[in-house]
């Protein structure tokens, strides 16, 4: 119970990240934590426990968010509310959280392996040679299709300035 309340934030963030659904992030994060309990005897300790466990939940979420494509069920996204002050103004902290908020947002819009591919490696902090294992891609399709996500949430978040 100790291991899941330190990670069970960070690995549902994660899933969310790739789900973009609730329930779903929330199932793909049991499950995970369920596999990763059940193999806990394959653990090497080459890497950190909450990277193994991290691992373990991207392909899980994945795997359900593939599965779900298939389906064709659309995820109803929550709408962005902004949260202001007395005065009615933004204060300094709340401004960077919306900011912060719109490039969440905006990165939601983006084609689904632009929206995947971009949060394993910004967000999730992998790199070009985990990314293009994880999601079974050239290393080389990895490079192109993060540079070409890049360069489309940059001309999205562009209205915003």
């Amino acid at each position: 119970m100790e291991i899941y309340n330190r990670y069970y934030k960070a690995m549902y963030n994660t899933a969310f990240r790739i789900l973009k659904n609730s329930a779903e992030a929330e199932d793909a994060m049991q499950e995970a934590f369920l596999n990763a309990f059940m193999k806990l005897d394959t653990f090497s300790e080459q890497v950190s426990f909450g990277a193994w466990l991290k691992k373990i939940v991207v392909n899980k979420s994945i795997y359900l968010y593939k599965k779900q494509q298939q389906k064709e069920e659309v995820p109803i996204d929550t709408l962005l509310h902004k949260v202001e002050d007395n005065d009615g103004v933004a204060s300094d902290e709340e401004f960077t959280s919306l900011q912060a908020q719109k490039v969440l947002q905006t990165l939601k819009t983006l084609k689904d392996n632009y929206r995947i591919s971009l949060t394993l490696h910004l967000i999730e902090g992998y790199d070009y040679e985990e990314i293009s294992s994880i999601l079974n891609i050239s290393y080389a399709n990895c490079r192109t299709t993060i540079s070409r996500a890049k360069e489309s949430l940059r001309r999205k978040l562009e209205v915003y300035v």
